[in-house]
């Protein structure tokens, strides 16, 4: 929308403090009310579900509290274990830190030591010794060259074409599971350049930054639980089981539902964003609009008695074995004897049925863990996020944060670095909320 045409045209009178509605309760609005609160603002938040924590939050079903999805964390999340510290989540408590580990059930994978990050990479590749020594050297000149290269490439670059050339153990064992873990996008399909910003800030990083977290509680008690709290506690209003119908500008602010704000921030979907913004920013609303997405599939599997040599293990997928990795419940505080594996970039098994991908992850857990999973009957749940993550494809135009004055947007589908993870939502909270306190 051109300003000259906006009611809230010109300067805001200055003022001390600022009301500022935060439309979503997921990891992005929660990062935008908290911080928004500890900046002074007066905050009020409206979500639609409810419970907070949008795609990241724990469900109960059958008195069993369990996940929507299985989520990762990396040492390189700042902003994140930061926000969980704030609100009283201690990450020291609530996930399981260990130095970065792609193990298979035959155990070959990358198993990165400790210390500085680019020190551990080197050490890991060259210790992969079910590698040939040919493939770690070309894994190896490959990352020089991409350190080298400032970590960019051609914007219309896929991961395929990144790493064309190198070993195809390689690419199956450690480029094939690194990208569908980061991006969810299989990687003829995904985005080179964000690739290369994920390596840089994990394996290249600061140290402790590719270190592997792994929640060893819900997700709802990762953040969204006691980010509620927190915000109730500094006389937060959260609002549950609102869905905000109407948003109209008004002088010098918006009335959201009719009520009066100076400032609001759009932290929900990407669609119901859009919207709400579609008759005062028809641009941004159609560039969200826009976005394809891409599910995951996670199914739970039971094995009483089993108990894996890592929490976390790669699997090798291909098209009749989808899952990429699969979770030890036991080993991370869950019930013992349940496992969680999960398929990304699950488009074509969400086309199949999730009672066929329930039945493909079961035979090949069985097949990879001999004398277990035998059974259909140890299938005990299938759930699918039919819009997981924004398909990170190259050139992607993503909407921006700004979306009319005074209107603000937040969530990993915000146009940034990132590609959709925990820490880009809890970013981009961040920063809608330090432009709304200006």
């Amino acid at each position: 929308m051109d300003r000259r045409t906006h009611p809230l045209a010109g300067p805001l009178s200055p003022v001390t403090q600022r009301r500022i509605a935060v439309v979503g309760a997921g990891w992005a609005g929660l990062a935008a009310a908290v911080r928004a609160t500890r900046g002074g603002q007066e905050v009020e938040v409206f979500e639609m579900a409810a419970e907070p924590g949008g795609r990241a939050r724990s469900v109960l079903k059958d008195t069993n509290e369990r996940d929507n999805g299985q989520h990762i964390l990396i040492g390189a999340y700042t902003e994140t274990l930061a926000l969980m510290s704030l609100v009283g989540a201690s990450p020291d408590r609530w996930l399981r830190r260990s130095p970065l580990v792609l193990r298979y059930p035959d155990d070959t994978g990358l198993a990165l030591p400790k210390g500085h990050p680019v020190l551990a990479f080197v050490r890991g590749v060259l210790a992969a010794s079910h590698w040939p020594a040919a493939a770690r050297w070309a894994l190896l000149a490959r990352a020089v060259a991409w350190r080298l290269a400032g970590f960019r490439c051609a914007v219309e670059a896929t991961v395929a074409d990144l790493c064309a050339g190198l070993p195809p153990e390689v690419l199956r064992d450690l480029v094939e599971p690194l990208c569908v873990a980061a991006l969810n996008t299989p990687m003829h399909q995904a985005s080179a350049r964000v690739f290369l910003k994920v390596l840089q800030d994990a394996l290249f990083a600061g140290p402790g930054a590719a270190d592997l977290l792994l929640p060893c509680a819900p997700l709802s008690a990762l953040l969204p639980t006691p980010a509620t709290r927190w915000l109730r506690d500094h006389s937060v209003a959260v609002h549950f089981g609102h869905r905000v119908a109407n948003l109209q500008p008004a002088h010098e602010g918006w009335l959201v539902d009719g009520q009066a704000f100076d400032r609001v921030i759009l932290a929900a979907t990407a669609r119901e964003s859009a919207r709400l913004a579609q008759p005062w920013a028809p641009a941004w609303s159609e560039a969200a609009h826009q976005l394809r997405y891409e599910p995951i599939i996670t199914v739970w599997l039971n094995a009483p008695g089993l108990r894996w040599s890592h929490p976390m293990t790669a699997l090798r997928a291909d098209a009749v074995q989808p899952a990429q990795f699969g979770f030890d419940l036991g080993a991370l505080g869950g019930p013992p004897g349940q496992f969680a594996l999960v398929i990304s970039g699950a488009a074509s098994w969400v086309e199949q049925g999730l009672a066929a991908a329930a039945t493909a992850v079961r035979a090949q857990a069985a097949a990879a863990f001999s004398g277990h999973f035998n059974t259909n009957d140890c299938v005990i749940d299938v759930r699918a996020e039919r819009r997981a993550t924004f398909a990170c494809t190259p050139g992607l135009r993503r909407p921006s944060a700004a979306i009319a004055p005074g209107l603000w947007a937040a969530g990993d589908h915000v146009d940034g670095p990132y590609p959709a993870t925990l820490e880009g939502a809890v970013r981009a909270g961040n920063a809608a909320a330090d432009l709304a306190g200006r």
